[in-house]
This record gives C-alpha cells, structure tokens and sequence, in this order.
C-alpha cells in the first residue's frame, strides 16, 4: 500500500468481550484479531462508513454508535507495509440475539472468516488485537 486508508471499525460490547474477526497472515504464520468496519469512502463520513460496512460483512445495524478514539496504524503485513488511521466507535447491535451466541457468523464478502465474541483481557503477543493501541483504548 503506498497511500494513507482511512478507516472505521465498530467495536460492540459484552461485558469484557469484543466482537471481532479471525485472520491469518500466512507469510508470519499468525492468527489475529481485529474488529469489522473497513474502508472510508469519498464523501462519505467515519459514521456512514462504519454502518455500510457493517451491512455488507454481517448484515447488522448499529445503535448507539460514538467515537471512542483515532488511532494511526503503521504496520507489516501480508509480506506489504500499510498505513491507515483508524476512527474506533463504540457501538451496540440491533439485533440483540447477536449477544447470545459466542460465534456470530461469517463475513459475508469474505470467504468463511469467522466473527466471534473474545474477551478483551485474553488478547496479547501470542493472539494479537489489531490494529495496535486498540485494546489499550478500549481498557479506558
């Protein structure tokens, strides 16, 4: 990536989980974690990004939603630098059954990537949160 990508992650709650998705880089064989949202389009703000994307990857709609932060993302990976800055809300899902079950579902642009309940306090080196400085955010 040779550009800045602005983007925004919706970040629900239950209790001390958060609801993320399941990766793998395979060139650093590594799982990680990191909350769904994506891309910022022109003309269109952090907010309007962050319900599209929520649509389109879990056909959810968003209640409650506020800043919680910004975060600027320096990272490797996928064999390639990335740069992004990342707008964090705090959110609540409409559809409140989506609290009752650990495992979501599967983002529906993506091929079978799982979308899960994890606690906040079992991320660390060995199963990464990303981007980085987000657990430390949302431990405030």
């Amino acid at each position: 990536m040779t550009s800045i990508r602005n983007i925004a992650l919706a970040v629900p709650r239950r209790g001390d989980d958060v609801l993320v998705f399941r990766g793998h880089d395979r060139t650093r064989d590594q799982t990680f974690y990191r909350p769904l949202g994506g891309g910022i389009e022109f003309g269109e703000t952090a907010a309007q990004a962050l319900h599209r994307e929520m649509r389109e990857e879990l056909a959810v709609e968003l209640t409650g939603v506020r800043l919680l932060g910004v975060l600027e993302n320096l990272f490797q990976a996928y064999d390639r630098a990335g740069h992004e800055i990342v707008f964090v809300f705090a959110c609540d899902l409409a559809d409140r059954s989506l609290y009752e079950r650990d495992h979501v579902g599967e983002i529906l642009d993506d091929a079978g990537t799982p979308v899960l309940w994890r606690p906040l306090s079992g991320f660390g080196d060995i199963t990464p949160l990303y981007p980085a400085g987000l657990a430390d955010l949302l431990a405030k």
